[in-house]
């Protein structure tokens, strides 16, 4: 049954409650099409075809003894097949984070968000693709190898988790995990038609995740649709005492939520568009495609409110001062000692010669004499580190440094403030507020790769989000294709931001979005690559 690939979470699972199905069958479909189509696609690093088809036997016989138990129904998740950004530590399972320094690292034990699915019995296909530690918005930066997109190969899925994205598009997987800093879930599933959304900072535990940017990293779903997106976060929310960002919020049942959305809750409800995300530098297909959908709204009873964040023009800077500091002092474990890649180069040895392995293979004396050991740090990291990161490192090292901190980290700290009340006041007035997701469709696979600040400002709606510690969501909102010189179809992402703690109401509002624009049933990306 080749078309269990194309259904969602939530249509797999009434399959498997009415026996019409079972977990290895639909397993079994998802690891053919992987077999079929990644090696060109390039969405996964890792794939465990003995583990998951395994697993998914495990799981039938635990479906069988639920309905022995007179219980016939059992967790959404339960044997459903899920891909993981390789950024999720995973006992046993290398997690690389797409680096060198990282290439044979074997998890020693679960992160949460991985803890909570195993708890939901679901099947793990294996780790996605991503920019290396998380730091990018195209995928490119990747150590090992480039995602493509699914509705143009020619073409980026977005970044850092665009291998998450490009397999939940492909139907290579039935769901996926990534993590959002700047925008890093919302805008790789704008450009490849998938749903993405960033809870609240501190919902989603971010223990076990290998740190980026500890006041920005936040952990989310890549899903199907909208139900499928509240399924997946239903599963991983809740406080955890190993996270200390962790907090105790009222946790609701938002799959819930979205199965009893109508129209009937847009009557009245103040939707915001800010002037600043309309400005220059939109694309004109996206612009058209978001005043279709606030006219559509504004037909449903929705007050249409045009807003200001005017400090969200300030939000870039802060972000990369910021994010690149934060990084700066994460990263700073790896060193060829503590974790990692060691270099087996040194001074009396000019080749560059590495210990992929990163175990004692050292030509450079006791790591005692300091100047030996300065060496180590260097070549491990020299040869660890992509160029992105290590650009990155350096930005926030210098941020970070006597006689600058003031003048940027505690510059960028500042209009972190600002934006936040910006947020605020604009929550003063509207329930919730909409936008694009990116300001253009997929790009070409090498069109800024030489341009970071062009790559940067990818993420220009998003990253004021993160940085106010805001929920959001991109769903797929329409197709443009006037800027592909080949005339295939690319999606359009509406981004649905929503007040702290308030996932309740964004999704309640993305699904009756969805319904309206009714995305999946028109477009889908052609896979015959």
């Amino acid at each position: 049954m080749t078309s269990l690939n194309n259904l969602t979470i939530h249509e797999l699972h009434e399959l498997l409650k009415n026996k019409e199905t079972t977990s290895a069958e639909i397993t079994n479909n998802y690891l053919k099409k992987i077999k079929q189509k990644d090696g060109l696609l390039n969405s996964y690093l890792y794939v465990d075809f003995a583990g998951a088809a395994a697993q998914a036997e495990q799981t039938d016989e635990y479906i069988k003894k639920i309905r022995n138990a007179d219980n016939s129904d059992f967790p959404y998740l339960t044997g459903i097949p899920l891909s993981i950004k390789d950024i999720f530590l995973m006992k046993g399972k290398k997690t690389t984070c797409a680096s060198k320094i990282l290439e044979n690292f074997i998890s020693p034990y679960d992160s949460t968000v991985v803890k909570k699915l195993k708890e939901n019995n679901f099947v793990f296909l294996g780790k996605t693709n991503m920019d290396e530690f998380a730091m990018g918005s195209s995928t490119e930066n990747s150590a090992f190898k480039t995602t493509k997109n699914p509705w143009d190969i020619k073409r980026v899925p977005g970044g850092s988790s665009g291998g998450s994205a490009a397999s939940v598009s492909a139907d290579l997987c039935a769901g996926s995990f990534g993590t959002d800093t700047g925008g890093s879930i919302r805008q790789p599933a704008s450009l490849c038609g998938a749903v993405g959304l960033k809870p609240t900072y501190g919902m989603v535990s971010r223990y076990g995740i290998i740190a980026f940017s500890s006041s920005l990293d936040q952990a989310g779903p890549i899903a199907k649709d909208v139900l499928d997106s509240a399924i997946l976060l239903d599963a991983v929310t809740g406080f955890d005492g190993f996270d200390q960002t962790s907090r105790k919020f009222k946790i609701k049942k938002y799959s819930d939520i979205v199965k009893k959305a109508d129209n009937s809750k847009i009557k009245g409800l103040k939707v915001g568009i800010p002037k600043e995300f309309l400005s220059e530098g939109l694309d004109n297909e996206i612009l058209s495609n978001i005043q279709e959908i606030k006219n559509n709204l504004k037909e449903l009873g929705a007050e249409i409110v045009e807003i200001s964040l005017p400090d969200t023009a300030y939000s870039i800077a802060a972000y990369y001062v910021i994010a690149t500091s934060e990084a700066s002092s994460n990263l700073e474990r790896y060193d060829g000692i503590r974790y990692g890649l060691r270099s087996a180069k040194n001074s009396a040895d000019n080749d560059d010669i590495n210990n992929p392995a990163g175990i004692n293979n050292l030509n450079s004396g006791s790591l005692t004499n300091r100047t030996n050991l300065e060496e180590i740090y260097i070549n491990s990291r020299t040869a660890g580190f992509g160029s992105e990161v290590k650009r990155r490192i350096m930005l926030g090292t210098f941020a970070l440094s006597a006689g600058y901190y003031d003048a940027y980290y505690k510059k960028a700290a500042l209009i972190r403030k600002l934006i936040i009340k910006n947020y605020k006041d604009a929550f003063g007035k509207v329930d919730l507020i909409i936008g694009p997701t990116s300001p253009t469709a997929a790009f070409l696979i090498g069109e800024k790769a030489n341009d970071p600040l062009s790559m940067y400002l990818s993420d220009i709606y998003t990253i004021s989000v993160n940085l106010a510690y805001l929920p959001a969501m991109s769903i797929p909102s329409g197709i443009t294709g006037k800027n592909n010189p080949n005339g295939a179809e690319l999606p359009i992402g509406l981004q649905i931001i929503a007040p702290w703690c308030s996932e309740d109401k964004m999704l309640e509002t993305a699904k009756i979005i969805e319904d309206m624009v009714d995305f999946r049933k028109k477009y889908q990306p052609d896979l015959n690559f």
